[in-house]
């Protein structure tokens, strides 16, 4: 079989570099590349990109070695109808880790045709980092990283309006071009990199939040033999996604003119304020997979097709979203429920085996950003706590013990939070006091919270009362508990944790 490179694939096209992309997963090669894939075949948008590793490990030796070259296997419902589709994206030209590459990325970022600034460093990237310096090579954080490169650029092009960059952070954050370009206003600020060029940065440049939504499950490692014989290369950097497609970029109109995705036929909507589409994108469809990964994979499933399609699992994150998310967010219940009907559907595409492993990965910044402001919202509006949300953060406590019947597994998240919850559930003996102190130790975790969830009335005794059951039971019959509100084991659970 031949191997996917551009000697091999004579069909490709090369573009002018006018896209940086920090960031070279799975998610942005099934999303904003093939976004830009399409408008270069049907707009004639000529843009290539060169795609930055945000981390000193990543995968861009993978791309490189496919000449950026990499197939996008889409599989859903269109028109009613199940579909699947291959795309060879080509619009890469080349991927730079900044940590051994500093001269290229250097290059790239100076390249004068250079327009666009993609970016998803997931949750914990668009953040401060005060050890961050000018002079680093390069530096820690992506707002450090950004703030060096538009200084870099200021110099190199004399302050050249023309120069400026459009930014569209694709981070699962509330305001996250807004965010960005606070960090890299506070940078220029504390290098004193003077005034003039802050007000280049303000004036040329363009942070523009942004809302993303497409289901990757990333690389079909049960299924790739198959589908390199049927693209006829051999790709390693295949990424599967569903056909279902969504981006909201909040901008003015002349970023909109600058990049014509809508004249592509592409659900890319430019708005003036994305407030509402992110409320419900973000609680209900995000929302729904991260206050469900624990509760479905310490229920021995792998799968958020097989969770929804489970009796159990599937009623729990039904209830959660119609009876508590639902209840909280702007819109006509019509409107809502609707909305809700659509991406619950998409949770059963036969196609998309999305694993819960994956949704896991940086589970407490996700809660955080998802699911809290659900719990939140619904304490302030009905004075009684949310119980799936509550349940919801006892399952992922339980979930980041790393152990399950006897089963270990592994756990992905910062290396703090990881230890913190290594070091909490080996001071728990069981005992319901012990499940209590260990509860409080995390609500208590203002780095990750924003303030001290134990404040909240009977937040911190209904969770332990949930993990409590959970140890005690186990997580399957503990979530036919939850949803039987007159179930018997929830009545003894209250009395041992009272006793």
């Amino acid at each position: 079989m031949l191997k996917l490179n551009r000697t091999n694939a004579k069909e490709t096209v090369s573009y002018p570099t006018r896209i940086l992309q920090f960031g070279e997963g799975n998610f942005l090669r099934a999303f904003t590349d093939w976004i830009v894939n399409v408008m270069n075949k049907e707009t004639g948008f000529n843009a290539g990109i060169d795609v930055v590793q945000p981390l000193p490990n990543g995968m861009v030796d993978m791309l490189n070695d496919q000449d950026g070259l990499f197939h996008v296997y889409l599989k859903g419902i269109k028109d009613g109808k199940p579909v699947t589709e291959f795309s060879l994206v080509d619009c890469i030209n080349k991927g730079i880790n900044p940590y051994t590459e500093f001269y290229t990325y250097t290059e790239s970022i100076l390249n004068p045709g250079l327009r666009f600034v993609f970016s998803n460093t997931t949750e914990a990237g668009i953040s401060w980092d005060e050890n961050d310096t000018l002079d680093m090579h390069p530096q820690n954080s992506f707002p450090g990283k950004v703030a060096a490169l538009l200084y870099a650029r200021y110099k190199a092009f004399d302050g050249d309006m023309s120069k400026g960059l459009i930014f569209f952070a694709c981070e699962l954050i509330d305001r996250n071009g807004e965010m960005l370009k606070k960090y890299v206003l506070k940078h220029a600020e504390n290098w004193q990199l003077g005034s003039e060029f802050i007000n280049w940065v303000n004036e040329a440049c363009c942070f523009c939040s942004t809302l993303v939504d497409r289901i990757v499950p990333g690389f079909p490692r049960d299924e790739i033999k198959e589908i390199q014989e049927e693209v006829g290369y051999e790709d390693n950097l295949v990424v599967v996604g569903e056909y279902f497609h969504l981006w909201v970029i909040e901008a003015p109109d002349w970023v909109k003119n600058e990049f014509p995705a809508e004249k592509a036929g592409l659900e890319v909507k430019f708005v003036k304020d994305m407030t509402r589409f992110r409320e419900q994108k973000v609680q209900v469809l995000n929302g729904c997979h991260t206050g469900s990964y624990a509760v479905s994979y310490l229920s021995g499933i792998e799968t958020v097709r097989d969770a929804y399609e489970n009796l159990e699992v599937g009623n729990f994150m039904k209830e959660l979203v119609y009876d508590e998310v639902l209840t909280v967010l702007d819109g006509t219940e019509k409107e809502l429920k609707k909305f809700a009907n659509k991406i619950l559907e998409r949770f059963a595409n036969p196609f998309i085996r999305h694993q819960w492993q994956s949704i896991a990965l940086n589970a407490m910044s996700k809660w955080e950003t998802r699911n809290l402001p659900s719990l939140l919202n619904f304490n302030q509006k009905h004075n009684m706590l949310p119980q799936k949300l509550v349940f919801s953060l006892a399952a992922m406590i339980a979930y980041f013990k790393g152990e399950s019947n006897g089963v270990k597994y592994s756990v992905q998240d910062d290396e703090w939070i990881k230890d913190f919850y290594k070091e909490a559930w080996a001071e728990c003996d069981g005992r319901p006091i012990s499940i209590y102190q260990l509860c409080e130790k995390v609500l208590n975790l203002d780095k990750v919270w924003k303030q001290n969830l134990n404040h909240i009335p009977n937040l911190t005794i209904t969770v332990s009362h949930y993990l409590f059951l959970i140890t005690q039971v186990g997580m399957k019959r503990a979530v036919k508990a939850v949803l039987a509100e007159d179930n018997p084991l929830m009545q003894i659970t209250i009395d041992k944790m009272s006793s």
